[in-house]
Order: structure tokens, then C-alpha cells, then sequence
């Protein structure tokens, strides 16, 4: 008998899993808060300009290429290689360095600031090569069952990594560069992540040679929303219903099984299972009302910096300035120090600008420009009033201005500034915080909210906040492996 599942959420995790569980004969059903699908790679469209709300690249194209292999379908979007990968401002310096997935290119931007950079690059790359091929299989792509379990596995991981594990990503730069500019730019991989090169662990260095080495940095022909658009149509081809500004309240349980959500009308859903494509931790505590998730226990808990977006739509083209910038300055350890914790004022922060247009001119009318700036910020916790949302704006398209030469305010058309509020209220993010729970040792592998319920057994999770963690691809392979927990419980496969 067929059986039927319904998915909370429609971010890429849940997306992919309604992808995979139908290739194997499940009825799928999805509710959705937002009126459109893709949580946070979402679109937002205002004045005939687009833009790509939050993720504008993404690496491990592999993951995506194994979802469509395992759900027997031709890739929905198409997508082009970076080379250079962004570009790199410093305060103060009239130069900005392109960081290139070509070694022989990016050593020539550093020759004059890193002596013998090539040759500390490679054995740099190297050892982060061999640490991401030892933990991959071991960390990335497996279930647990148990913390014991966890613990026990990461037993095979070679000892000789065991160092990188206790020392910072700050500290590990400093132990293979001496130029300030290289340090930075090597662990601007800790932010991706939504923390600082200073707390996060060295192990991470590992992405440093997913960027470089290993398979790089991708964009999507037509904007990253086309990800979802592809996704959606093949759902629609398969009967998948989804039902849009549907939040789901609470809950009815009977014999240890979740029998029915109920949305804020009232309305009950029910399924055979359920899938929960929200922050994993935020759900359990905010709907299931569970004591081990309160906001006292998350609170304590380290979670990843919040987005301050802006979205500009001008009136003309940008010269001179390549799709991905990263805009820092010399205070770096300051800042990253008390960034987390509202302790350093906004009014010069750090921030990043994708010239989304550049790629796909389809975002912006003929002769204009769309652009996205991201700016990590504190979240609710340590920041909860953000009435001063337009002013930090404000400062920061002002610097962007006087660091590039062109006039940012005087030519913008459009504006939309989203804070931190807005992304929690929106899209049910934690305190706002953008990337979900941090990645530190602690909080990932078993000792990350597990994407099966502890209490119910039809009860499953996928997404950023479970396994294995944060990114886009991360969030590919968590739907195969919550995919593979369900088939496990279930005793069968079936049928494609």
C-alpha cells in the first residue's frame, strides 16, 4: 500500500527529499509558510528587478548531479563554473585581489605580499585535501544512531588530523602565512559558515580546498531561484501538491506517533509521516514544545551570525567591480571578536556585494543593474531592536560608494533592506540567525539534532540544522540520508 508523507517546508531540503522519496513510489504532500517555495533561496522580484534573496553560489556540484542520478532525471538547471572565484577589498588598499581557482593565477596576485606563496599554498592544500577525503565519507555522508556511535566513528578519522581539531582556523593560517591579506582571505570560509575564522575550528580548512582544488565555486545560468523552479517542475510532473502560506502550529499524538499538524486556520494534516523541513532544533522547541529545546536551552547554544540584507535596483550598469566582492578592513580580529555579540558599532561593518545582473542580465531592465549585499550581523539575542535597519544601510552602500568610485545611492531605483527579524518572522530562522546552529564540534555529527524524532517514531527532519549541516549541498545530502532513514524504518524499498 502506498504510503504518504507530508513535508513541512519547502527549502531545497525538502524539495530534494519529496524529490527522492517519490522516485520511490511515496505519496508526497508539502505545506509551505511563505507564499513561494525555497525557504532561503528564494527570490524576491520589485520595480521589473530580481533578486536572489539569500545563497548567489554554491560548491559540490557532485551532490546536486547524485540527487538527479538517484532520482533517474536530467539535471533541472544549468550551471557555470567560477574562475575567479570573488574578489577581495581591503579598507585602505587601492588594489583588490581576485582569488582564482587557478593556483598559477592566484599565486601572482600574492607574489608581492606572500614570499614563497605557491609553495605554501600547495603543502597548505594539501593537508586540507587530506583531512576533507578522510572525514567525507566518515562525517559528511552517514547516519547515527547514538552519540556512542558518533564517537565511535570518528575514532577512524587518522589521528594525525587530531591538532586541527583543537586549534582555530585563525591559528592554523598563522601557522602556514604571514601575510595579514592571505590570512584574511583564507579563512573568509570560516563566514561562510556564519561564524569567524577565531571560533571555528581548523578542520574547516577542509573548504578551503573545496573552493580551490577540489571542485569550486558554481553559479546558475538565469539566477539561483531557477534551482527551485527546476526542482518544482518535476514535483508538479509527479502530482507533488503543495499548499503555500500554510504554518504549521501543533501537533496530535496517539501511541507514539505523530497522528495529525494542525496550520494556524485550524486545518489538520495528516500522513503515514512527516518530514520537517525547518531549523530542526527551532521546531522541536517552538511546535513540539519540547523542554530540551526551549528558548533558555537554544539560547545557549551557538548559533551562526544573522543577515542584514539589502537588495538595490539602479538605474545604470556598475563598472569595474567583478559578480562576487568581499568588502573588509584591517580590523579583523576586533571585529570578528565582537561582531557575534553586539559589541563593536555597525557603522563600518564588513559586507559582501554580488552584482547579480552581471551573470544574468534577466534580473535587471535593459542598461540597469540588480545587486545584493550581505552583511553578517548580531542576532535577536544580542541585538533584538533593529529600528536602525535603514541607517546601517544607509552607511554601508555610502562606504561601498567611496571604495569603488561609483555613486550607489544616487543611482538606485529600488531598495529593500531585510533584517534579522524579517528573516526570523519569514522563514522561522532561529533568533534570525541565518546559517542555523554553528558548526563548532559540539553541535555537528551526533551531536547535532538528529533528523529523526527522538519521541515519535513517523517523525523526520532534513535541512540546515540537522545532518550534516549548512550549504547547499550539505543541505542535498541531507535529504539522502533522512531519505535513507525512512526507507531503513520502513523495511522495504519501493518500487521506482
Amino acid at each position: 500500500m502506498q504510503k504518504k508523507i507530508l513535508i513541512i517546508g519547502t527549502g531545497l531540503g525538502g524539495l530534494s527529499t519529496a524529490l527522492r522519496l517519490t522516485s520511490r513510489g511515496y505519496e508526497v504532500e508539502m505545506v509551505e509558510q511563505y507564499h513561494r517555495a525555497g525557504g532561503r533561496l528564494n527570490l524576491l522580484e520589485k520595480d521589473g528587478f530580481k533578486f536572489d534573496m539569500a545563497p548567489t553560489f554554491f560548491s559540490m556540484s557532485y551532490e546536486f548531479q547524485e540527487l538527479v542520478n538517484d532520482c533517474n532525471i536530467r539535471m533541472p538547471f544549468e550551471f557555470v563554473e567560477l574562475d575567479p572565484l570573488y574578489s577581495v577589498h581591503f579598507e585602505g588598499d587601492s588594489r583588490s585581489y581576485l582569488i582564482y581557482k587557478d593556483l598559477k593565477k592566484l599565486a601572482l596576485e600574492f607574489q608581492h605580499l606572500e614570499p614563497d606563496f605557491e609553495k605554501k599554498l600547495h603543502k597548505f592544500l594539501k593537508a586540507a585535501g587530506q583531512i576533507f577525503h578522510d572525514t567525507e565519507k566518515i562525517v559528511i555522508h552517514q547516519n547515527f544512531d547514538s552519540l556512542a556511535q558518533y564517537l565511535l566513528k570518528l575514532t577512524t578519522v587518522p589521528i594525525k588530523h587530531a591538532p586541527k581539531m583543537f586549534r582555530s582556523m585563525w591559528t592554523e593560517m598563522e601557522q602556514n602565512f604571514e601575510s595579514f591579506e592571505v590570512k584574511v582571505i583564507f579563512s573568509l570560509v570560516g563566514f561562510f559558515l556564519g561564524a569567524t575564522p577565531f571560533d571555528t575550528p581548523a578542520v574547516y580548512t577542509l573548504l578551503n580546498y573545496t573552493e580551490l582544488v577540489h571542485d569550486g565555486y558554481y553559479n546558475v545560468k538565469g539566477g539561483m531561484y531557477k534551482i527551485v523552479e527546476g526542482l518544482l517542475r518535476e514535483l508538479e510532473n509527479r502530482g507533488v501538491k503543495i499548499h503555500y502560506n500554510t504554518e504549521i502550529v501543533s501537533f496530535s499524538e496517539e501511541n507514539g506517533k505523530i497522528f495529525w499538524f494542525t496550520d494556524r486556520s485550524g486545518k489538520e494534516w495528516k500522513a503515514d509521516q512527516f518530514v520537517v523541513n525547518a531549523d530542526a532544533a527551532g521546531f522541536r522547541g517552538g511546535v513540539l514544545k519540547r523542554p530540551a529545546f526551549s528558548s533558555e536551552k537554544l539560547d545557549v547554544k551557538k548559533w551562526t551570525l544573522a543577515p542584514l540584507t539589502i537588495y538595490l535596483g539602479l538605474d545604470t550598469k556598475v563598472p569595474e567591480m567583478y559578480h562576487h566582492n568581499y568588502f573588509l578592513r584591517r580590523n579583523f580580529q576586533e571585529y570578528a571578536a565582537k561582531i557575534f555579540r553586539n559589541k563593536i558599532k555597525l557603522d563600518k561593518p564588513y559586507y559582501y556585494v554580488n552584482i547579480q545582473s552581471m551573470h544574468n542580465p534577466g534580473y535587471a531592465p535593459p542598461g540597469k543593474e540588480c545587486i545584493f549585499i550581505l552583511c553578517p550581523v548580531p542576532d535577536l539575542r544580542y541585538k533584538p531592536d533593529w529600528s536602525d535597519d535603514q541607517e546601517i544601510a544607509d552607511g554601508i552602500i555610502q562606504d561601498l560608494g567611496e571604495r569603488t568610485g561609483f555613486d550607489f545611492k544616487k543611482h538606485t531605483e529600488t531598495r529593500i533592506v531585510l533584517n534579522p527579524e524579517h528573516w526570523q518572522n519569514t522563514f522561522g530562522l532561529y533568533r534570525g540567525s541565518g546559517l542555523g546552529l554553528a558548526h563548532d564540534l559540539n553541535q555537528v555529527g551526533g551531536f547535532r539534532p538528529k533528523n529523526k524524532d527522538e519521541k515519535f517514531s513517523n517523525l523526520y527532519y532534513v535541512g540546515a540544522s540537522t545532518v550534516p549541516g549548512t550549504g547547499l549541498p550539505m543541505v542535498v545530502i541531507s535529504s539522502r540520508l533522512v531519505t535513507e532513514r525512512i526507507l531503513k524504518d520502513n523495511g522495504y524499498l519501493p518500487e521506482k
